[in-house]
């Protein structure tokens, strides 16, 4: 009979993150070589900016495990800036899910919290979420 009391070794871990919009379904590979896929591209020709390319690191470099685990995602919905927060937000929670140790130097940068800003919706007899129509006396 097989002994229950050990539980087998993950050699993957998953999570999702959110940003606005976007949706991002993250797989921490532990073995790996600091590689990080989106989309089936390298993350630094799918995002194109230098600060979106820094978010999405953030959380492997602020463990220092950046060489060391690879990183698949599939990211949906919203922009490029979208997308790069929930994988960033997806990344810290697979690391968690791994290591529980590592809580308190992601919470003390910022990275376990889902940032709540979405976009405000139009209103009726506005023209956007805030701006008015021009009003005139004659």
């Amino acid at each position: 009979m097989k002994d229950k009391s050990k539980k087998p070794k993950k050699d993957f871990f998953s999570a999702t993150g959110r940003r606005k919009e976007a949706v991002a379904r993250v797989r921490l590979l532990l073995e790996g070589t600091g590689k990080i896929v989106v989309n089936g591209r390298d993350f630094t020709d799918y995002f194109s900016t230098i600060d979106n390319i820094m978010q999405v690191k953030k959380p492997l470099a602020v463990v220092e495990l950046d060489q060391k685990i690879d990183v698949a995602a599939n990211v949906r919905g919203g922009g490029k800036g979208g997308q790069a927060g929930a994988v960033s937000l997806g990344i810290s929670r697979c690391l968690i899910t791994w290591n529980p140790q590592l809580r308190s130097s992601l919470k003390r940068e910022d990275l376990l919290t889902r940032d709540p800003r979405a976009k405000e919706r139009k209103k009726y007899g506005r023209k956007g979420a805030r701006k008015r129509f021009q009003w005139t006396k004659r």
